[in-house]
C-alpha cells in the first residue's frame, strides 16, 4: 500500500452522517451509529499506519442533547458499551485516549468509564485520540477564560490557549467532516483557525482508507502560509540555514 507522502501530524474529524446512513435503509438511527463505531475503529487504525500523531473525532455535541430521547438513550448505552470494548484493544495497539468536553452531566458509569479508559492508555504514545463527547467549541472558549479569571491571570492569546481543552496537542493541520455537508458546527473554533478543510461527500460509516488517503492528499496540494506571501515561504525555503 502507497500511503500519502506528507501525513497532518493532527487530523480531526466531524463524524457526520450516522442517522441518515441508517434511515437510507430503514434502519432505527442508533444502528447507524453502531456502524459508525466500526468505522471509527477502522480510521483509528488508518491514521496510526500512516503515521498520524493526533485524531480528534467529534463524537457527542453539547447541542445533540436536544436530539429525542430515544436516540440520546442509545448513544449513551453504544458509547459505554463502546469503552468496555474498545478500550482493551486501544491500550494493546499504542493508542492514549483523552476525553474532552463537560463531564458533569455524564452518569455515573460514563463518567467512570471515562476516567478509567484516559488512565489505562496515558503511557502509550503511538497516536493520541481525542474523543470530543458532550463538546462544544463556544463551551472551550469560554471554560478557558473562566479558568484564567479563577487564577486571577490575564486573558491573552497564549494564556487561552493554555487553558484550552486540547491544549496537550497541537492545532489541528486538516479538519475533515464527512456526510456532504460544509459547516464547522461549533467544533474546535479555537483550534481550527489555521487548519485545512476536507469535506467528503461519503457519510460516516461509509469513510473508509481510501477516502482518508483522498483527504491527506488534498492536504498534499495545500499552501499553508499563515497569514504569508507565497513568495515570503519560498524564500524561507531557499534561504542558507545560519549556524
Amino acid at each position: 500500500m502507497i500511503f500519502p507522502s506528507v501525513v497532518p501530524h493532527h487530523i480531526a474529524i466531524v463524524m457526520d452522517g450516522n442517522g441518515r446512513w441508517a434511515s437510507k435503509r430503514f434502519l432505527p438511527r442508533v444502528v447507524g451509529h453502531r456502524q459508525g463505531v466500526e468505522s471509527l475503529r477502522r480510521c483509528v487504525k488508518a491514521c496510526a499506519d500512516r503515521g498520524v500523531g493526533v485524531l480528534t473525532v467529534f463524537a457527542f455535541s453539547s447541542e445533540n442533547w436536544n436530539r429525542p430521547a430515544e436516540e440520546v438513550s442509545g448513544l449513551m448505552d453504544l458509547f459505554a458499551m463502546a469503552l468496555t470494548r474498545e478500550v482493551p484493544k486501544l491500550k494493546a495497539d499504542g493508542v492514549q485516549l483523552h476525553f474532552v468536553g463537560e463531564r458533569s452531566g455524564l452518569s455515573v458509569k460514563v463518567a467512570a468509564g471515562i476516567e478509567q479508559a484516559e488512565l489505562v492508555t496515558a503511557s502509550n504514545s503511538r497516536l493520541v485520540l481525542n474523543i470530543c463527547f458532550n463538546y462544544g467549541g463556544r463551551w472551550d472558549i469560554v471554560q478557558a477564560a473562566a479558568k484564567l479569571a479563577a487564577q486571577g491571570k490575564a486573558v491573552t492569546e497564549l494564556a487561552l490557549s493554555g487553558a484550552m481543552a486540547l491544549a496537550h496537542v497541537p492545532d489541528p493541520d486538516l479538519v475533515i467532516r464527512t456526510g456532504g455537508e460544509q459547516r464547522i458546527s461549533n467544533f474546535l473554533l479555537w483550534q481550527t483557525a489555521y487548519s485545512e478543510f476536507y469535506f467528503s461527500g461519503k457519510l460516516w460509516p461509509e469513510f473508509d482508507e481510501a477516502e482518508l488517503d483522498l483527504a491527506i492528499m488534498s492536504f498534499n496540494q495545500r499552501e499553508r502560509r499563515f497569514g504569508k506571501t507565497s513568495s515570503q515561504l519560498g524564500a524561507q525555503l531557499t534561504s542558507p540555514t545560519v549556524v
